[in-house]
């Protein structure tokens, strides 16, 4: 019994924290968004999401050093092009919304790297082919064969230097579930759907860290895959043969109407942020830092943009 009134005073005590957290944030001035103490964290100690940041530091340096060396090029915006004050890669290319509109779990491993990679390779490959072939791109393949310990956090650069390089096989989500669970893909996600941080929401997931969702320690990575899952259909279940690819140069693009005119012309991007110490307790609005504690970069997949 002591041990158990030593946890809830813990927990008592986090969800203290976290309240004046979301206090604080809620009481700055001109502050754009609405904090909340969301399910996820509400027992935890404040920057509990630090070890869910997968991006390892000094991305924009490694870019840089890959465009001075010639390795990768700038993408050059076009001011003659006309951007839309908003902007959905869904709707403008509907042969490939299925696609675009796939949103996969990374479970509780820090992929977040391949994640993006794979889901925005998916989206062009699709539009691309002008919705010709609608599937998505391995993300378990991308995150663990094009780097050891994939859960441990990864590169940008390093998802599509081995897309590029070795091809991707098609893959979904976890037990072939999500938008293409009859496609029989040929190596889905292997880790659960889990609870994630993020706005208050009802799902049947468990949450992070526990026994349903552990978290994915140093070491425990899944192997790189060698085959096809057992359920894989033809002509998906070729792991060596049936992969796709793309020639060209890798790009990095340089500010945010860079970004714009990158989508509006080519469909979705990856990207990475810095994830700050007040992004968890987000619950809705546009948010802005009001944070100065940097707990770690976070990639992402952007499909549009609006007011």
């Amino acid at each position: 019994m002591l041990l158990l009134s030593l946890t809830l005073l813990g927990t008592n005590e986090h969800l203290r924290t976290r309240q004046a957290e979301v206090d604080r944030i809620n009481s700055v001035p001109g502050v754009l968004w609405k904090a909340a103490v969301q399910e996820r964290f509400a027992g935890l100690p404040l920057h509990a999401s630090k070890s869910l940041c997968g991006v390892k530091p000094g991305t924009k340096g490694r870019l840089a050093e890959r465009v001075r060396k010639g390795t990768m090029t700038v993408f050059q915006r076009d001011p003659s092009i006309a951007l839309p004050s908003s902007f959905d890669s869904a709707t403008h290319w509907p042969k490939c919304s299925k696609v675009i509109g796939d949103i996969r779990d990374q479970s509780a491993c820090g992929c977040c790297w391949a994640f993006g990679a794979a889901e925005a390779a998916s989206d062009r490959l699709c539009i691309y082919s002008n919705g010709t072939i609608t599937v998505p791109l391995s993300a378990q393949q991308t995150c663990f064969c094009a780097q050891e310990e994939g859960c441990q956090g990864g590169q940008l650069e390093t998802a599509w230097d081995y897309i590029q390089t070795e091809g991707l096989v098609t893959g979904g989500q976890i037990n072939q579930t999500g938008p293409f669970a009859n496609l029989g893909t040929c190596s889905a996600f292997s880790l659960p759907h889990c609870h994630h941080h993020g706005p208050v929401r009802d799902d049947p997931y468990p949450a992070e860290g526990t026994t349903g969702c552990p978290n994915v320690g140093e070491g425990e990575s899944p192997q790189c895959p060698s085959a096809c899952d057992t359920g894989a259909k033809a002509p998906f279940n070729d792991f060596t043969k049936h992969r796709y690819s793309f020639s060209g140069s890798v790009q990095t693009i340089a500010d945010e109407d860079g970004i714009m005119q990158a989508i509006l012309q080519h469909g979705p991007v990856e990207a990475a942020f810095t994830v700050m110490g007040d992004f968890e307790n987000y619950a809705s609005g546009i948010y802005h830092a009001t944070s100065e504690k940097s707990l770690g970069g976070h990639a992402i997949r952007i499909v549009g943009w609006g007011v």
